[in-house]
């Protein structure tokens, strides 16, 4: 045990101006040591947070192994952020006669009162950070919610420039006009059912236009699109955040069609989909939006439509692929080519010799053709006022959730009439119930509108016909985005065919 050695530990997460770096953390535990004998242990680029640290972990068991007297840091945080693990590591220490010494705050180990005063002052730079860090954040959402911009890169088509916002110096994003007229042109561009990503992309490199020093890609494109700083937000605007549940902190008379937005992740919530728009926080900004929102808006639901047609895995020889079964058994049917070339199609349980008859002689190219015929005739069936009717009746959900608004409305009425000779204490109930029926009227609105534009939406309807009319010329993924949003599974054989539509 005499020939045990004193250890020094530094650690230093990342290098700072205001960071004491390690090799003077060590100097300082040196001078404590007054020029004894030590080993040092070093953790570069290490939080405190936890002990996941590599010469912590030696330091432990270089400790549990006996090899330790001492271990001297620069201060308490070096060694650890957090009471729990900073108190199993003193009763660590205690369990191997180890002493402990901060050198820029005298606490010795070795004494009773340098123990308990080590463990109060562990309990106040923990409530410290934690404040710290509770301050912060709620400055952040305080300045957030008022329209300041948080940081970060002036997005594209703007810069900034200094502005004080009751009374606080910040950031105010300016219109530059020559990239202003890129974005609108981009919006425009997307805003017509067939044009997809590649198109606009393809556009801006033939022009040489460049975005921040960059050819335009895809990725960044689509950011572009989803960003509502660019939108002249006007009630449309509001009423379409609001449907989807985001949190809107300004009013709605506040929505003139003059500002931009700002997009923000909700408080308390944890990261989602890109696409998904609940509990976000939307913040009206104080400069000059650029796209008008009709046109923002169409670009915002085809986005969100794109989204919903994800495909479970990559198709490359049909783009009626993930659709078709075998008309006999329901088995997916599988791209097949014979030595000519020639693509047919064939019943993946037939290939496996189990028991099916098989789908016959199914050439690629001819069921295409058929099927692509029967999206035009559907579409057309469709687009009528009495097809839309018949299919806002077929669907279930839908029809359940305008009974139940029925309900309510009838429910409401009755307790307004109610209210005719109603003393205080009655109109208060009523009042109370008044406003938990229209809540509740609210969210089946809401949920009406989300299943409509999940069954099928004019917007939609315009993209999937504007394909239609130039299908030679559409991509092979623009194909199957159509073919989903039409069709739920298409069953054939060499003589027969039977498509479930989804609208």
């Amino acid at each position: 045990m005499n020939n045990r050695i004193d250890a020094i530990y530094a650690r230093q997460s990342v290098d700072k101006k205001d960071s004491i770096s390690i090799e003077s953390q060590i100097e300082f535990c040196k001078y404590e040591l007054k020029g004894g004998n030590c080993k040092e242990y070093k953790d570069k680029g290490y939080s405190g947070k936890n002990t996941e640290r590599p010469q912590f972990q030696q330091l432990m068991r270089d400790i549990e192994s006996g090899l330790v007297r001492k271990v001297v840091v620069y201060k308490l945080d070096r060694i650890s952020r957090s009471i729990l693990d900073f108190a199993k590591m003193m009763d660590f220490f205690q369990k191997y006669e180890v002493e402990f010494v901060s050198s820029t705050e005298k606490f010795d180990t070795s004494t009773p009162m340098g123990r308990a005063m080590l463990n109060i002052c562990i309990v106040f730079a923990q409530l410290e950070r934690e404040t710290i860090q509770k301050r912060v954040t709620d400055a952040y959402y305080s300045r957030s919610q008022r329209g300041f911009k948080m940081g970060g890169k002036a997005p594209y088509g703007f810069h900034t420039e200094p502005i004080k916002m009751d009374g606080i110096n910040t950031k105010k994003l300016v219109v530059n006009p020559d990239e202003a007229a890129n974005i609108r042109l981009m919006f425009e561009m997307y805003a017509q059912p067939t044009t997809s990503y590649g198109d606009i992309t393809r556009y801006f490199a033939e022009q040489g236009i460049l975005f921040h020093g960059k050819e335009l890609i895809r990725p960044t494109l689509a950011q572009m699109l989803r960003n509502p700083v660019y939108v002249q937000a006007d009630l449309d605007v509001y009423e379409f955040f609001k449907s989807q549940g985001t949190i809107i902190v300004n009013d709605a008379a506040d929505f003139t069609g003059m500002n931009g937005c700002y997009l923000y992740q909700g408080r308390d919530v944890k990261p989602s989909k890109k696409n998904d728009l609940k509990d976000q926080m939307l913040v009206l900004a104080p400069h000059e939006g650029i796209v008008p929102s009709d046109i923002w808006l169409t670009c915002r639901k085809k986005l969100m439509n794109n989204m919903k047609i994800q495909s479970a895995r990559k198709a490359t020889h049909t783009w009626l692929a993930g659709k078709i079964k075998c008309g006999n058994c329901g088995y997916a049917l599988m791209s097949i080519f014979n030595p000519s070339g020639k693509q047919y199609l064939r019943c993946t349980k037939r290939l496996d010799n189990k028991s099916c008859p098989g789908c016959g002689k199914i050439i690629t190219s001819e069921l295409e053709a058929v099927v692509y015929q029967q999206m035009v005739k559907k579409l057309a069936s469709y687009k009528t006022l009495t097809g839309r009717k018949k299919a806002a009746k077929a669907n279930p959900k839908i029809a359940a959730l305008q009974v139940e608004l029925a309900h309510v409305d009838g429910e409401i009425e009755k307790l307004v009439d109610s209210l005719t000779g109603a003393n205080n204490v009655l109109l208060s109930y009523v009042n109370v119930k008044i406003a938990e029926l229209d809540g509740r009227k609210q969210e089946l609105l809401a949920r009406i509108a989300e299943l409509t534009v999940e069954a099928i939406s004019p917007e939609q309807v315009s993209q999937i016909s504007g394909y239609l009319d130039t299908w030679d010329n559409v991509s092979f993924d623009d194909k199957r985005r159509v073919v989903d949003l039409m069709i739920t599974t298409i069953a054939a054989t060499s003589d027969s065919l039977n498509i479930t539509w989804k609208i």
